[in-house]
């Protein structure tokens, strides 16, 4: 039943939903993810980045980090050699390409989520999905918004978690011949003293963390391509050939490589899934366009430089055979193919970057299962704190369990969570390109830093509280419409 539920998910709706949405927006937003491809450092490199409101607010960069600390996880390293052994090296360049049309499909959900997001009483902003659907399409669409929030709990609430978990203790077991048990223990205290402590203790967690696991990871990437530059161009033929059935030694086909680089793409970069979405909301940002633009640099960070630096790691070693496939799979294969480039080390380098990596999800993940309980009841800190202890003993439980089933079940739900964001995305498409056409006009007048008045969007349904500006915001809106009136 669950493989039959994929391939219909994956093989037929997913593929027409995903890849429509990404290309119809891409198209309709004039190619926004590369017009704005330097906005995003210009935005990253500026202060207002890391401002936070007189509430004290989580940043643009915080929200960065936060995401990049989910997108990045064992989908970028064990995820990427599942696509490998199973789709050919063809299935990278459909990864590369999900992840370019998910940049798009990327703004226009977390603009969305900004936009419909909601001030709390505690002075933190709530949002997603449900909060968009809810607001943008109408109260007769809570059902809908409901049953995203009951997939997104157990899809990353629970299934991802457990997942997470699994990866870090056998991967231990693997290099340093930890007992799985012991592993999960000392996960799950870790986890428990940081989600006790709430999102902005989790933001200041993946703030450090982040940044540090990437561009450790990375650097030992380029420095297994400077080690093996000659071959570089043979690999990117390799990759592109497979892709479309034109290496004919390659295993896998094209059928295999498409399909395994989309669920793979999707299931590492979430471009579309809607989980994003949950976290980009709680920044603070003068216009939701912003963190639009920074959400889908994450996404390229995750695709197109973290997934890439995998893949070529396992496509420059001597352990995978492309004709053949390779007789270790999954977090064993990169761990092999790092061993062979650099020696043992490399066994454990991967093993403590898959810790940072999916410690870093399990925090993430948490985050959106609260956020989806916060959907059905605000203030209820009892159901809150049974969540997080349900949380601890998950990770303690996954990292114990062989999760076949689970992975199987996981997928179908991540599919369904998909279905549901993308039909919203699809039915807010205009609203979307509305934002988009605020934040693009004011920057053709010259304003470098627009700011969203939600005052001018009055059929929108938008939380006054959410969009209060700050002293100098309003200040700046006042003088431009002062100007504005004398011209």
């Amino acid at each position: 039943m669950l493989d039959m539920l994929n391939d219909l998910l994956w093989g037929k709706v997913l593929l027409v939903l995903l890849v429509g949405v990404g290309i119809g927006f891409t198209v309709a937003s004039r190619f926004v993810q590369f017009r704005y491809f330097g906005q995003m450092f210009r935005i990253l490199g500026s202060g207002q980045a890391f401002k936070r409101n007189q509430h004290g607010h989580l940043s643009s960069f915080q929200a960065l980090v936060l995401s990049v600390a989910g997108r990045v996880g064992g989908g970028n390293i064990a995820g990427v050699a599942v696509a490998i052994t199973l789709g050919g090296p063809g299935a990278i360049f459909w990864m590369w390409l999900v992840g370019l049309m998910g940049m798009a499909t990327s703004f226009l959900e977390c603009t969305l989520a900004q936009t419909y997001k909601q001030a709390e009483g505690d002075g933190t902003y709530r949002g997603g999905p449900a909060y968009y659907i809810v607001k943008g399409l109408g109260k007769q669409w809570r059902w809908l918004a409901a049953f995203y929030s009951v997939l997104l709990l157990i899809t990353f609430g629970f299934a991802f978690t457990a997942l997470q978990s699994y990866a870090v203790a056998t991967s231990f077991g693997d290099a340093f011949g930890v007992p799985v048990l012991y592993s999960g223990i000392a996960l799950a205290m870790l986890v428990g003293l940081i989600i006790f402590g709430g999102i902005k203790r989790i933001a200041r967690i993946s703030e450090f963390l982040v940044p540090f696991m990437a561009v450790g990871y990375i650097a030992v990437a380029l420095l297994v391509i400077a080690m093996n530059l000659g071959e570089i161009p043979a690999v990117i033929a390799l990759i592109v050939k497979s892709a479309f059935g034109l290496e004919p030694l390659v295993g896998g086909g094209i059928g295999a490589a498409i399909m395994m680089g989309l669920k793979r793409g999707l299931f590492s970069n979430e471009a579309g899934l809607g989980s994003a979405p949950n976290v980009a909301a709680v920044a603070y940002v003068p216009h939701p366009a912003n963190q639009g633009i920074v959400q889908a640099f994450s996404v390229f960070i995750d695709t197109v430089i973290i997934c890439s630096a995998t893949a070529f790691l396992i496509l420059l070693s001597g352990v995978y055979d492309p004709a053949t496939g390779a007789g270790v799979e999954g977090i064993a294969l990169t761990q092999a193919a790092l061993a062979d480039h650099v020696g043992e080390w490399g066994r454990t380098f991967v093993s403590l970057a898959l810790l940072l990596f999916a410690f870093s999800t399990i925090l993430y993940n948490y985050y959106l299962g609260e956020n989806s309980l916060n959907f059905f009841s605000r203030d209820n800190q009892n159901l809150f704190n049974a969540f997080r202890v349900a949380i601890v003993l998950l990770v303690c439980w996954g990292a114990t369990t062989d999760l076949g089933t689970v992975f199987g079940f996981a997928d179908v739900t991540m599919g369904l969570l998909a279905v549901v964001n993308l039909v919203a995305l699809i039915l807010l498409f205009k609203c979307g390109l509305r934002i988009l056409n605020d934040f693009d006009s004011q920057r053709r007048q010259g304003i470098k830093q627009p700011i969203f008045d939600a005052n001018q969007h009055p059929d929108l349904d938008l939380d006054p509280k959410a969009w209060e500006l700050e002293p100098e915001e309003a200040e700046a809106l006042k003088q431009r419409l002062e100007s504005a009136i004398a011209k």
